[in-house]
């Protein structure tokens, strides 16, 4: 029994299956991708979100996150892929922006099915 369990572990380590699916990994990375979560600045389905409210020269202000669910996957990879205003570089790979999209619109069946293809 032992010679079967070294026999299967490097299969096991090594093949193409995984024990996580696309969508998992895509809401564990959103959750996390490096640190800081993406649903800290645009909520919890990307809808957006107030960060803080502070006073500036005495006019109120606020700073968060855009809501970012409804952005065309172009605008979207460019958006990660380029630090702009408070968003921090998170240097995400293509697949990871792939599976952050599929995330985001994962009820989306049209846009679901483009980001699955690239997550794949």
């Amino acid at each position: 029994m032992k010679y079967l369990i070294f026999l299967l572990f490097p299969y096991l380590l090594f093949c193409e299956t995984s024990f996580i699916t696309p969508l998992e990994y895509a809401a564990r990375l959103y959750k996390d991708p490096r640190g800081i979560g993406c649903q800290l600045c645009h909520g919890d389905k990307g809808e957006g979100k107030i960060v803080a409210t502070y006073i500036h020269k005495d006019v109120k202000k606020s700073f968060g996150g855009s809501a970012i669910n409804q952005l065309q996957y172009e605008h979207f990879y460019k958006a990660l892929s380029s630090r702009i205003g408070g968003m921090p570089r998170y240097f995400l790979t293509d697949l990871e922006i792939s599976s952050l999209y599929l995330f985001l619109h994962q009820d989306d069946e049209k846009n679901s099915k483009k980001a699955k293809k690239s997550v794949k």
